[in-house]
């Protein structure tokens, strides 16, 4: 553990609470006593409310309160949920229609929240819910990623929620115009359902006039501000926290209507007020990720260089704007719009439209897996087009080292790269030479093989500044408190294990503090693969100032001057004098002296610019032609994620990324009937990968280390999900090329392929 910051690979110290049954999840840190809530949903996709009764509720034995948007709009609160607005190509915002907490005279989705019914047990507040009598009118659904006439909002009469464009749009035609050839491609990117393995929950108290909402999320601050907001209260009246959270993958990173709702339902009872979702509930009101469907066109010169880029994006927003949801699939998917080529003209038009579905918001990875992978299905189309080896295509067009710094067509600045020598890597370690043989035996076998590549790239995104706080304590050891939030990733782990190297403070007794904004002021929280960038980052400033601060102090017990003092192999030295302090030691001998102010250390820092980790990703497929079963039999990804921190953890979060991405490519998929009714809620319906369908995952790096932080690291929280999508989407369609068959489209289930091998187009679909 002493060399964790050199690299090494180091176990995770949390997991010992956590396999242990330890871990202290938001239902378990509930106050004693609490109410319990249950969230009565609508039944319908699209409806006008003509009577919402609750009275019969109200009296229902153990009910406390039943919360409807009346009762929320007569005490003041604002109940209008915000959501960031796209910028449309004519300079306009995208559409903001009022997102209700809790529906106010229509019904949008299916799952939409109408009432809050809180009583002694769930129990009593589920059968008190089934007297809520709601009637309603219903009108027509909207599904299409399209302009419609089942208009949804009035704020967007077609249903579109923004029309984005970002490149040159005159430039990138006249590229077509004068291409020597041309490959297009539609590309759908199916829906899928997060299903964190710790569902949402929250609960919500009153103390001296102050609001605590504690909640499983990836931070607390954006929450914070949120209520404060709602209830018209200053920021300091609000307390959010964060306990151990059971997964997020950017759906736990947003305001969900639950938490406005527990507040006013815990002041009216004056009594803690407690909500966890299950599973089905989830399901239907938790954002969704992906959906969109993208036609990609690229044009090339008589060498197979790339001269032009051109994409049409439709994606769906669900009912309502959610926090980021117009910025996934324009802003965040422009980010690599061009990922690792040399693109000079490119032109990318996004159009996002509301449907009667539950919202759709960032998904592990936000934009840049679904950009990433459209860039990639196109390229590996091009290749079969052009009759060019997919990897020697990719190599022809990829940016070379000397042209780093890259500044992107859409305003992206990378910092460095070298992406034929990852790739060289790649192709080494997943063994290409001998797929021909592979592909042999499994014909042999009755079965298709396939080979697929993906090369991407992502940008690191959220806030880049950062804070942190490091606090001797009273019995010798250290706490660190950041600004960051981990929902799995070992953040307890690498930030102690990373203060232990910098000041040689034993990671035992070091104790990490994080989810409470009484303790923390100010945070990013996690998302965008920012976590241990920031955090290290600003650590990095804490300890230099601590060293400078610790030198002036001691120079006077050394007897020497303070700039004559190092800071070596974890101890403060000086030539002259026999003291060698260590940092604990010169921690105490303050504390002695009574220097109360060298106890405490604060740093604020924001990073210079973004990292952009990279890699390879090989897949191989075999399918059974009988059946239609496609297993993914081997993967390989080569990474360049700079210098590493902890190896083990980097493999760890490849590993589920990756997971996630065959999940979505192999498995999963959400399917809404056409009068908006989800068919896929439940694990009966919605199929989760499982250990049968993961392949092991070979893992090795390239590092090129960035220049845009001091630990020369990069991102690599969300790079496996990045990257699999399409070495596995290309490899399903390398078998199945050659007998015909030149559309595919996740997800690759049994019976979807089986359509495709019979050539039924309707039930592939």
């Amino acid at each position: 553990m002493d060399k964790f910051g050199k690299s090494q690979p180091v176990k995770r110290v949390e997991d010992v609470r956590f396999l242990t049954g330890h871990g202290r999840y938001v239902d378990d840190v509930a106050p004693e006593g609490a109410l319990r809530a249950f969230v009565f949903r609508s039944p319908v996709a699209h409806a006008e409310i003509t009577t919402l009764d609750v009275s019969a509720a109200r009296e229902a034995e153990g009910v406390h309160l039943v919360v409807t948007s009346d009762d929320l709009l007569a005490a003041g609160i604002d109940t209008g949920m915000s959501g960031a607005l796209a910028p449309n190509r004519d300079g306009s915002k995208g559409a903001a229609p009022k997102r209700p907490v809790l529906a106010e005279g229509r019904l949008r989705y299916v799952g939409e929240p109408v009432a809050l019914v809180v009583a002694e047990t769930l129990e009593q507040a589920r059968d008190a819910a089934e007297l809520i009598e709601l009637d309603y009118d219903e009108l027509p659904v909207a599904m299409a990623l399209a302009p419609g006439e089942n208009t949804i909002h009035p704020e967007a009469p077609d249903n579109r929620a923004y029309d984005f464009g970002i490149g040159d749009e005159d430039a990138t035609n006249a590229a077509f115009d004068a291409a020597a050839k041309t490959v297009k491609l539609e590309i759908g990117d199916n829906r899928i359902i997060v299903n964190s393995m710790e569902p949402r929950g929250a609960f919500a108290e009153w103390t001296d006039g102050r609001i605590h909402l504690g909640f499983g999320g990836q931070g607390v601050w954006g929450m914070k501000a949120e209520l404060a907001r709602a209830y018209h209260m200053e920021p300091e009246q609000i307390h959010t926290t964060n306990p151990d959270v059971g997964g997020g993958f950017g759906m736990k990173g947003f305001p969900y209507p639950e938490y406005f709702v527990l507040p006013y339902a815990a002041r009216e009872t004056g009594r803690p007020v407690r909500w966890m979702s299950d599973r089905t509930e989830a399901m239907l009101s938790d954002n969704g990720g992906r959906d969109l469907v993208t036609t990609a066109e690229l044009a090339f010169d008589a060498d197979n260089r790339i001269t032009g880029y051109r994409l049409h994006t439709r994606s769906n927003l669900g009912a309502y704007n959610s926090h980021f949801g117009q910025f996934i699939q324009s802003n965040l998917f422009a980010r690599v719009l061009t990922g690792t080529y040399d693109i000079q003209t490119a032109f990318y038009r996004s159009e996002g439209f509301y449907t009667n579905t539950v919202q759709v918001d960032a998904y592990r990875g936000a934009g840049r897996p679904e950009a990433i992978y459209v860039l990639e299905r196109v390229m590996d189309r091009a290749a079969r087009e052009l009759g060019v080896d997919p990897l020697e295509l990719r190599r022809i067009n990829f940016i070379k080292p000397d042209q780093f710094p890259y500044k992107t067509v859409t305003g992206e600045n990378y910092d460095v790269g070298d992406f034929v020598r990852v790739m060289g890597h790649a192709e080494t370690t997943a063994d290409l030479a001998g797929f021909a043989a592979r592909r042999a035996a499994s014909e042999k076998a009755g079965k298709l093989r396939g080979l697929g590549v993906c090369y991407y790239i992502e940008s690191i995104l959220g806030a880049p500044n950062e804070d942190v706080k490091v606090e001797f304590t009273e019995d010798g050891g250290a706490r660190i408190y950041v600004g960051t939030q981990s929902n799995g990733q070992g953040h307890e782990t690498v930030f102690r294990q990373f203060l232990a190297d910098q000041t040689g403070i034993p990671a035992e007794k070091i104790e990490v503090v994080q989810g409470d904004s009484d303790l923390i002021a100010s945070g990013g929280g996690t998302g965008g693969s920012r976590s241990v960038t920031v955090q290290t980052n600003v650590t990095l400033q804490a300890v230099s100032d601590m060293v400078a601060g610790f030198s002036d102090f001691l120079a006077g017990e050394m007897g020497v001057d303070a700039s004559a003092i190092t800071f070596d192999d974890e101890t403060f030295r000086a030539d002259g004098s026999n003291l060698t302090p260590t940092m604990l030691e010169a921690a105490q001998m303050a504390r002695e002296a009574g220097r109360e102010d060298l106890l405490v250390w604060q740093a604020t820092s924001t990073l210079p610019g973004r990292s952009y980790p990279n890699g390879c990703h090989v897949a191989e497929v075999e399918i059974d032609l009988e059946t239609g079963q496609t297993i993914c039999d081997r993967y390989s990804v080569v990474d360049d994620f700079g210098n590493l921190i902890n190896p083990m953890l980097a493999e760890g979060q490849v590993h589920g990324g990756v997971a996630q991405g065959l999940g979505q490519a192999l498995t999963e998929h959400v399917v809404y009937d056409e009068d908006g009714q989800l068919l896929t809620a439940s694990f009966m319906d919605y199929a989760m990968p499982r250990a049968d369908n993961m392949p092991m995952i070979g893992f090795e790096t390239e590092p090129v280390p960035s220049t845009a932080n001091p630990m020369g690291m990069k991102g690599c929280g969300e790079a496996g999900t990045v990257g699999s999508m399409a070495a596995v989407s290309n490899a399903v369609q390398d078998a199945l090329w050659a007998r015909g068959i030149k559309q595919v489209d996740m997800p690759f289930t049994p019976a979807r392929v089986w359509a495709m091998l019979e050539g039924d187009a309707i039930a592939a679909e």
